[in-house]
């Protein structure tokens, strides 16, 4: 069970949490229930037209997902009991969710697929509600509103909010985590702050408990203090310690039990996957390719444009706000400030020297990016809004510096919603293209019959995953020019194996080292269907193993096609942004599309 702090009187308000009394009415306070509707209309739209980004969300969640739900998937080297370092608790929770959906009305695949991520959208809104809430009353009510404008007008929102990924559930307990420690109003909650960053880093991703790091750290200074002055206030502190401590280890325990039960021997999961991690000898995530320094820079410019910017200089802006001001607000309240600004900085630093990048590595400093940016825009305006006709910013009009702080902010409205709309227009092609087939059917009337092979060479980081083949149809892998280790197959035994045998079944041809291995592979001649993607702009020679099947009308009639962005032959500003195909467009900049198709062997 979570840990609760009853103890605590209901109007305790720490001595030095002056943030944490209550403040009058505020003309920006909106109230939580409309901000969760807005917050909730966001990540419904991700959740309705978000592309995949990310293979491992196909092959490491969906997969496993939709084998515990319909007897079969792909299976990664990470779910082979040789390693174990993906959580079935995890992966359990959305299988039920999804298995839920199967209980209710016009059940398909396909629905069960974005009921999941309806539930997600679902989730997040309610976790950045209560961040929002905490902020808008901790801090103010205006930063609060900025908070809930760059979550809601940022890319990096539509990405994460509803990825079936550890780091995005990461993100939703960072939220809670985060909402907990800022929040003292009743009482300090560091054990429900340890709780939540614990879930996040046992049932997500373990490195994302490192985000709470200073807010224990604040909790000890005041454990020092409360040593120094007041012992009963020193024992509640390290009672409040103890009880969050003491739930995340049964929460390893619960964790470990059900991963027990699926591997069929012991394993503590969270600890496998910061072994591989840290102390690999065989290179470690590494081996997937690494990235300079400056690409979390430039990802995150990209994704949270204007307010990216702002959380940077959020800290020295804070700095120089308290050196410059006349109001004093004390040195604790300060501190306390300091101490929600710097998850930002810490896991931008120590993501940013690590070789291997990813962008939902991210996910998790989501909040702390809208909350830095929020503070860093509430400081501007509070410098910029000076009224005082002796200095130059008061003898700008007013109506002007409304229409410059507007100016801005309509620009990074239009510049996330620009990145948007190029990437739903861009990149949805692999979840359009298998509606003939009939997951999404109520009966899954399609063409194909049961337990055709649907097979993927240079394309098979683009399967979406199993919840769009139905009737049993099977992905299967042509060999291309990859040469790195594609995913095998849960075993489908089961009489006299008990319930999801392929979980704990050996399995062969399995490593960690990203070796190819030729048992992954079918002959093209066993594939009923096949996907591929056709570039009209590339001219260059085809390699071998990659011929264009989309031209091969002998064997391959094309069943649908879908637009799919060239990126390789489109400009920079166009792959980033939007760029409407009209034609005062110059030529340079428009955007170049190629096709990704489901093909049908020909009879």
């Amino acid at each position: 069970m979570p840990p609760t702090d009853t103890q605590h009187r209901e109007q305790f308000v720490h001595p030095t949490a002056q943030h944490a009394k209550k403040k009058g009415p505020s003309p920006f306070m909106i109230e939580p229930i409309k901000a969760f509707y807005i917050f909730l209309i966001a990540n419904f739209i991700s959740a309705l037209y978000a592309p995949i980004q990310d293979c491992d969300e196909t092959f490491n969640y969906w997969e496993p997902t939709h084998y515990l739900s319909h007897g079969y998937g792909l299976q990664t080297w990470e779910y082979s009991p040789d390693y174990a370092i993906r959580s079935w608790f995890y992966v359990g929770l959305h299988a039920i969710v999804g298995n839920f959906r199967r209980l209710l009305p016009q059940s398909t695949k396909l629905a069960e697929f974005y009921f999941i991520r309806y539930v997600l959208a679902f989730v997040c809104s309610l976790c950045q509600v209560l961040l929002f809430r905490v902020v808008s009353f901790t801090l103010n009510p205006r930063i609060g509103l900025f908070f809930l404008m760059a979550t809601v007008m940022s890319p990096g929102n539509f990405h994460a909010s509803t990825a079936y990924l550890p780091s995005s559930f990461a993100m939703y307990t960072s939220l809670l985590g985060a909402a907990a420690f800022m929040n003292w109003r009743g009482g300090l909650k560091t054990s429900w702050g340890i709780w939540w960053f614990a879930v996040g880093g046992i049932l997500g991703w373990p490195f994302a408990s490192a985000l709470c790091a200073p807010f224990l750290i604040e909790e000890g200074i005041f454990t020092i203090l409360a040593m120094l002055q007041d012992r009963e206030r020193f024992y509640e502190s390290l009672l409040r310690i103890s009880r969050g401590v003491i739930a995340a280890l049964l929460l390893v325990v619960g964790d470990t039990a059900i991963n027990t039960f699926f591997y069929k021997k012991i394993e503590v999961v969270s600890w496998n996957i910061v072994k591989y991690n840290i102390f690999s000898s065989t290179g470690g995530p590494n081996l997937y390719g690494t990235e300079p320094w400056t690409f979390y820079f430039r990802n995150l410019a990209i994704n949270f444009n204007i307010w990216f910017v702002l959380a940077l200089a959020s800290m020295p802006l804070f700095l120089i706000q308290k050196a410059v001001s006349s109001k004093q607000h004390g040195f604790q309240s300060g501190i306390r400030t300091i101490v929600f600004l710097s998850p930002f900085y810490m896991w931008l630093g120590i993501f940013s020297i690590q070789p291997h990048k990813e962008e939902r590595f991210m996910y998790p400093m989501y909040p702390f990016v809208a909350l830095n940016a929020a503070l860093g825009l509430h400081i501007i305006l509070s410098a910029f809004g000076n009224s005082d006709p002796k200095t130059l910013i008061g003898k700008i009009p007013a109506r002007l510096k409304l229409l410059v702080v507007m100016s801005v902010l309509i620009l990074s409205f239009d510049l996330g919603l620009a990145r948007v709309i190029g990437i739903i227009t861009g990149y949805s092609a692999p979840l359009k293209i298998y509606q003939p087939l009939g997951a999404g059917v109520f009966g899954e009337q399609g063409i194909g019959g049961r337990g055709d092979h649907v097979c993927y060479g240079k394309e098979w980081y683009r399967f979406p995953s199993s919840y769009f083949l139905p009737r049993d149809m099977h992905a299967k892998f042509i060999r291309s020019e990859f040469r790195g280790l594609l995913p095998g197959e849960f075993a489908e035994a089961r009489t006299g194996f008990g319930f999801w045998s392929g979980t704990w079944l050996p399995t062969k041809g399995m490593n960690d080292r990203n070796e190819e291995d030729m048992g992954k592979y079918v002959d093209i001649k066993q594939c009923s269907f096949l996907v591929d993607t056709q570039y009209p702009e590339h001219h260059d020679p085809l390699p071998p193993n990659e011929p264009d099947y989309i031209a091969d009308e002998e064997n391959w009639e094309i069943v649908k096609c879908e637009p799919f962005l060239d990126a390789a032959s489109t400009h920079l500003l166009a792959r980033v942004l939007w760029v409407p195909d009209w034609s005062f467009i110059p030529e340079k900049f428009r955007r170049k599309w190629g096709r990704h198709c489901l093909l049908q062997r020909k009879k």
